[in-house]
C-alpha cells in the first residue's frame, strides 16, 4: 500500500536544497512510480512551496532524471565500490545479501515502484541499466567463488529476481518473510543455494 505523500520524511531548513528534492522524489517514485510524483504534494510534505522546487529543476522531468541519477549511484554504483575491498567473490556475496536481506530489510528495493514506469524512457534505460549491472556484478562473484560461467549467470538471475520478489512482499505481504532474528539463516541458506 503507497504511503500518503506526508510520510516523506520533513526537513526543517530556511530552504531546502536540491538532494533532499532527490531524495524525497525517489521515495515517492520508489513507492508510486514516476506517475505518482507531483510536485505540489510534495513540496507541501517537505513544509515548503513550489517556488523552492522551480530554484533547484527545470521542470518534473528534471527532478525524475536526478532522482533515477541518484539511485543508480546510491544503490548500485556506492554499493558495488563498497564490496570491492572485500577478499573473494563469496565474502562480497556473502556482504550484499547480508546487507539487502538483513541491515536493509526494512526498505524495498526502489526497483518496484519503478518498474511500474517502465514505458518512461529514463525509466526504462536506468532500471534496465541497474537490473543488468546488478545481475553481471552477482555473475562476475559467483565465477570469482569457482562457478562456471553460464552457471553463473543462471544463479545470478534467480537471485536478483529473489530479491526483487522479498521487496514486494515486503510491501505486500511482510508477515509472510522470515522474521529478522531468522534473516541470517535466510542469508546462509540463498548462499548454500548459489555457491554449491
Amino acid at each position: 500500500m503507497a504511503r500518503p505523500y506526508g510520510t516523506v520524511r520533513k526537513v526543517v531548513r530556511e530552504r531546502l536544497d536540491r538532494d533532499v528534492w532527490v531524495r524525497a522524489a525517489l521515495d515517492v517514485m520508489g513507492e508510486r512510480g514516476v506517475a505518482g510524483l507531483a510536485i505540489e504534494p510534495l513540496a507541501r510534505s517537505l513544509g515548503t512551496t513550489k517556488g523552492s522546487f522551480y530554484w533547484h529543476f527545470r521542470d518534473r522531468e528534471d527532478l525524475i532524471e536526478a532522482a533515477l541519477e541518484r539511485w543508480e549511484n546510491q544503490e548500485t554504483d556506492a554499493v558495488i565500490a563498497m564490496l570491492g575491498p572485500l577478499a573473494d567473490g563469496a565474502a562480497r556475496l556473502r556482504e550484499l545479501l547480508t546487507a539487502i536481506f538483513l541491515t536493509h530489510a526494512d526498505a524495498s528495493d526502489h526497483s518496484v515502484g519503478l518498474a511500474a514506469d517502465v514505458g518512461h524512457p529514463a525509466v526504462q534505460d536506468v532500471l534496465g541499466r541497474v537490473t543488468r549491472r546488478r545481475i553481471d556484478y552477482v555473475a562476475d562473484q559467483l565465477v570469482a567463488a569457482g562457478i562456471d560461467a553460464e552457471e553463473a549467470g543462471h544463479r545470478a538471475v534467480l537471485a536478483y529476481t529473489s530479491y526483487l520478489g522479498w521487496s514486494t512482499m515486503m510491501r505486500s505481504a511482510p508477515g509472510a518473510l522470515p522474521p529478522r532474528e531468522r534473516t541470517a539463516s535466510f542469508v546462509d541458506s540463498v548462499m548454500r543455494l548459489l555457491i554449491s
